[in-house]
């Protein structure tokens, strides 16, 4: 199997008496969009898992087989093998990477706080669900990416360039399965999201906020789109996150 250059995963032991950070990519991306974000942490001393989700980093067509079950059970592996080696853990997540962050929180009371970078939170429209799945029913598989929603100039973003609709519906539907369960997440939430985003709704952080039972910090992020962690706030959000994982796992 040939992994798209940068999309391989990563795992970093400094020892078993640091705490840890788990770092999740999102939907139709790979690890190279939460590298730096993993890089940091573990300069900054945390022991650090940085998984390639199934169906990512390889082509579309392995995605197509995939969906949330896939994705879940290995970010909660991810979790577990981090956990067995480290004292306190968070989790930091981009996109749909946020959307398992939070999935994660809802069932691990024990996490000491999730960062979450333009996470999908918030239902999807009916009418946009109801779009996708007469698409799928007329034989549609695939509709054009989402990926590299970038704003500083050359920098590509190595997600695929479509975007298969049978795994997107399972994780349109895993949000709204999470809904009931936001409000039993009362963990610090370090919250970073751009104003302008092109593929998850800056509401969606909103809800977020009003959705919690958690203290949250929020972070604006001015001057980058959707990836953040590759954009001109990348500095910016790998330091913040590294601050926020400091001071909850001190």
């Amino acid at each position: 199997m040939d992994l798209i250059p940068g999309a391989e995963p990563w795992s970093h032991t400094v020892d078993e008496a640091a705490p840890g950070a788990l770092c999740l990519h999102g939907f139709t991306g790979n690890p190279s969009s939460m590298r730096g974000v993993a890089q940091a942490m573990a300069a900054a001393g945390f022991n650090v898992e940085l998984p390639r989700l199934p169906g990512h980093g390889t082509t579309v067509a392995d995605m197509e087989t995939t969906g949330w079950a896939d994705w879940s059970a290995a970010a909660e592996a991810a979790l577990s093998a981090l956990a067995a080696r480290s004292t306190k853990v968070v989790v930091a997540g981009l996109s749909m990477g946020g959307t398992l962050t939070l999935w994660l929180a809802a069932r691990h009371a024990e996490l000491a706080g999730i960062v979450l970078v333009n996470p999908l939170a918030k239902p999807q429209e009916p009418e946009l669900v109801d779009m996708i799945k007469a698409m799928v029913a007329d034989g549609t598989t695939v509709f054009p990416g989402i990926g590299s929603d970038i704003a500083m100039e050359g920098v590509v973003e190595s997600a695929y360039l479509d975007t298969p609709l049978v795994p997107l519906l399972s994780l349109v539907d895993a949000v709204v399965e999470l809904q009931p369960h936001l409000s039993s997440i009362h963990c610090p939430v370090l919250l970073m999201n751009s104003p302008q985003d092109h593929v998850v709704e800056p509401a969606n952080a909103d809800h977020v906020v009003e959705s919690v039972g958690g203290p949250v910090e929020r972070v604006t992020l001015e001057r980058s789109y959707h990836v953040a962690t590759l954009d001109h706030d990348k500095e910016l959000v790998e330091e913040r996150a590294v601050a926020f994982a400091r001071s909850v796992t001190a």
